[in-house]
């Protein structure tokens, strides 16, 4: 990826730097720097939602859900993260059990969440193409090709965060690059990056 991408994606994603007079300010409950962490951020979660779930009305309630735990839980923030890598996995999480909980949902109901998501108009950083291929992973490829090509997480990070094996995330992944038709374990394909 290009220098020139890379800043760009830094600057408008979970890398986003928040001012810590900001910070200070919404955890003694600032209503107004409460919000420009809501602008700052929310763009980022719901497309992290978006493209794990594939589902816009999902990936909105996650983004709401994520905010309201965000604010109970931010006078306990440490700091040992940057912010954004914190409310990524907030994010992570609150999708990923999402998920967990869809996929007790009957197929049919899945099919149609999938085909309405299919027609959506994907976020500004998502590729027509990559958005495209993504719809034809179950939401349990999706989520690790997502998390781990897109996000960045380990193997170690997705064992941990789906109570799996770091065989079990190496298997899926390289099961629903095949599915997407990537040769030699590399996504640049169909991220763009080729």
């Amino acid at each position: 990826m290009a220098a020139d991408g890379l800043a760009q994606r830094v600057s408008s994603g979970f890398g986003q730097a928040l001012d810590p007079l900001v910070l200070q300010r919404a955890r003694r409950r600032d209503a107004a720097a409460q919000e420009a962490i809501y602008r700052l951020y929310s763009r980022a979660c719901y497309n992290l939602a978006l493209r794990i779930l594939g589902n816009p009305a999902a990936a909105e309630d996650i983004v709401q859900d994520v905010f309201v735990r965000m604010l109970d839980a931010l006078p306990g923030f440490r700091g040992d993260a940057p912010f954004g890598a914190w409310l990524k996995r907030m994010t992570t999480n609150a999708t990923i059990d999402v998920a967990r909980r869809n996929r007790r949902l009957d197929m049919e109901s899945a099919e149609v969440h999938l085909e309405r998501a299919a027609v959506e108009q994907p976020g500004p950083d998502v590729g027509v193409d990559a958005w495209s291929l993504l719809m034809r992973l179950s939401v349990r490829e999706r989520a690790v090709v997502v998390l781990h090509e897109l996000e960045g997480y380990t193997h170690k990070e997705l064992a941990s965060l789906f109570g799996q094996s770091e065989s079990y995330s190496k298997s899926v992944l390289a099961r629903a690059l095949k599915r997407l038709g990537v040769q030699d374990g590399g996504a640049n394909e169909w991220r763009g990056d080729a």
